[in-house]
């Protein structure tokens, strides 16, 4: 292989791979080192802390960069890389994401189809989502957008029981939007 191939090779494993300095590079004098069990051994210079690390038959980590001294650990590099892996995917299943669901109206909308659109915005905030309201204009209608935002507080109005006003009728162009959120 050419030698500048090995060298994007291996700048590209060490990005990827190793976000965090361990053993040789480690370029700071002084660390606070913590044991394998998790103990506080002190403030050590980097030689003794690596000494110790090769006693133990593993690696000295750099956890803690910013840290004043830096922390480093004594602990086995790959058990510590998946143990960081497994966190993360633990960490990504409990997190909920929340999706922001549109509902259009139009401001010569009839009451039944009004109703129809507050049972659909009331399944999409049981479910947690966010609704937003969007009250379209075209043409002449708009000319009438001062009186027709009783029907976004007539929205808002029928769904007091599950929903609260994240933010208020807002003008944007064509259109008059309002969000809503599930109540707390």
């Amino acid at each position: 292989m050419c030698p500048l191939f090995c060298c994007i090779y291996y700048f590209w494993r060490y990005k990827t791979i190793s976000d965090l300095f361990i053993n040789e590079q480690i370029r700071d004098k002084e660390v606070r080192v913590i044991g394998a069990e998790g103990e506080q051994l002190g403030v050590m210079s980097i030689q003794d802390a690596k000494k110790l690390a090769e006693e133990a038959g593993v690696d000295l980590v750099k956890i803690a960069p910013n840290a004043k001294p830096p922390v480093c650990r004594i602990v086995d590099y790959g058990k510590f890389k998946y143990e960081q892996l497994r966190k993360e995917k633990e960490a990504k299943k409990k997190q909920k994401t929340v999706e922001i669901k549109e509902i259009r109206l139009s401001p010569n909308i009839d009451t039944n189809d009004l109703n129809t659109k507050v049972n659909s915005a009331k399944k999409f905030l049981q479910k947690g989502n966010r609704v937003k309201v969007t009250l379209r204009f075209r043409g002449r209608e708009m000319a009438h957008m001062g009186a027709s935002v009783h029907i976004l507080t007539d929205f808002a109005e029928a769904l007091t029981d599950v929903a609260v006003i994240e933010k208020q009728p807002k003008v944007e162009g064509r259109s008059m939007t309002m969000f809503l959120t599930e109540k707390r």
